[in-house]
């Protein structure tokens, strides 16, 4: 976590010195805004845009440090956070520097060309060094849990040597829609002001979303795994990590603040698509996970028979 926080300012760093050592060749003051048909409208000093942009990217890493720091530390939880940290960096970075790259040498700020190919090379180019600064993250340190599963935990009868699967999905969600509507803004945003560059911005979107909004839960021996229906994000508890799992009622903005993938004040993460039934998991180490699912009993009963059969 401290290398991708260390990343994005090292990130912001160049941009800012680059923008710097331009200082001569940029006039003054220096167009910080475009409007949408394509010309600036907004300037500023460059001390002002370079002080103002450089504080906003050190807020977000201080933001998602502390996130990933003190909301559990679990895997899942800091790698989103270090990829998000490194691309808001790098988008941040790029707007500096391309902006102010097509103002050398021009007298009038007014003169500035358009920032459709740096805005979508914003967007776009931090995503490497996001992914490689997600898998940079170690996986969770596997902690086998000490005791044995409750014996008020639900179970399923099984016999010693009978194999058995639970597999579920969960999709949709009013957090899905409310996701379509903002992709659905920003495409007709597009269409109205003749920027094609939100397009790119609305399909990220879309592609972040299709990963925080469809998931599939798998139970058996091995224990649990919640993955995305991309691939990722996911994340995997073994059997002999499960202290007890059992089906809670989820209240999304109550239990955690909204949804997708969240983590709630306490650390527990939380796979959170609507309000209902949820399958907890306390898992050893102090961590804990829920998914909103249906038939979440069942998940559990057959999750605690396998945590008690890894114990034996």
């Amino acid at each position: 976590m401290l290398l991708s926080a260390a990343s994005g300012i090292v990130l912001l760093a160049i941009a800012a010195a680059l923008a710097w050592s331009w200082r001569a060749e940029l006039p003054d003051p220096v167009a910080s805004h475009w409007g949408t048909g394509g010309s600036p409208d907004g300037f500023s000093s460059q001390g002002s845009l370079l002080a103002t942009t450089s504080l906003v990217g050190l807020g977000c890493v201080v933001l998602f440090s502390a996130i990933g720091l003190f909301s559990g530390r679990a895997a899942s939880t800091l790698r989103i956070t270090a990829a998000s940290t490194v691309w808001i960096c790098g988008l941040l970075a790029i707007l500096i520097a391309g902006s102010l790259a097509g103002q050398r040498g021009l007298t009038d700020a007014h003169q500035a060309r358009g920032m459709d190919g740096v805005l979508l090379l914003s967007l776009l180019a931090p995503l490497v060094p996001a992914v490689l600064a997600a898998l940079l993250i170690p996986a969770d340190r596997r902690q086998p849990a000490t005791g044995a599963v409750p014996a008020s935990a639900p179970r399923v009868s099984l016999g010693a040597s009978t194999r058995a699967v639970w597999l579920r999905r969960t999709s949709g969600g009013p957090g899905l829609l409310v996701s379509i509507a903002g992709v659905l803004v920003i495409v007709v945003a597009s269409i109205i002001t003749r920027m094609p560059v939100l397009l790119a911005l609305a399909a990220l979107l879309a592609l972040l979303f299709a990963t925080m909004f469809a998931f599939r839960v798998t139970v058996d021996s091995a224990g649990i795994e919640i993955r995305s229906a991309l691939g990722w994000p996911r994340t995997r508890i073994g059997a002999a990590e499960v202290e007890r799992a059992e089906a809670i009622h989820v209240s999304p903005f109550r239990d955690f603040g909204g949804w997708g993938w969240r983590v709630n004040h306490s650390g527990r993460t939380g796979i959170v698509l609507r309000s209902g039934p949820g399958l907890l998991v306390e898992q050893s180490g102090g961590w804990s996970l829920v998914v909103t699912i249906e038939d979440a009993e069942e998940g559990a009963a057959l999750l605690n028979t396998m945590a008690a059969r890894a114990r034996s």
